[in-house]
């Protein structure tokens, strides 16, 4: 019976442990290039995000400059593969950099996030469709 009760006791200290570490980690650089089509800018930026499938929150950190003017919009886009354009799927507040948020996501969206069907792009005047886009992808 001990030894039930300390294997026990193990699994929940597994279940504990991996249950804290949920949170995944994303990443998108942003440049004209990675645009469909790609754009002149010389802009750059960059997208750190945490995804907890427990409570389906994405959270999100960014940066940019080198723009061609002032951010008209931004969004987080899918479900497409890079290369491919896709609707909006996040709507972000980044008329200033740096900026932040956070969403949660249903299953369809935590599903194109996780499968890397998802990216993220920043419009300006000079380019309504997108100055600079980068694929969001795990962090490594």
């Amino acid at each position: 019976m001990t030894h039930r009760i300390a294997l026990l006791g193990l699994g929940l200290a597994f279940l504990t442990v991996t249950g804290a570490q949920a949170a995944e980690g994303f990443r998108a650089a942003l440049t004209g290039a990675s645009e469909v089509p790609a754009t002149e800018s010389k802009g750059t930026g960059e997208v750190t995000a945490s995804y907890d499938a427990a409570t389906k929150r994405l959270s999100w950190k960014g940066s940019y400059s080198g723009l061609t003017g002032p951010v008209t919009a931004a969004h987080f886009h899918g479900p497409a593969k890079a290369g491919e354009n896709a609707g909006v799927l996040i709507p972000v507040d980044a008329k200033a950099s740096p900026f932040s948020g956070e969403a949660t996501l249903d299953e369809a969206k935590a599903a194109d996030l996780e499968a890397g069907k998802m990216y993220f792009n920043l419009h300006t005047a000079a380019n309504p469709k997108g100055e600079i886009r980068g694929q969001v992808e795990p962090a490594r």
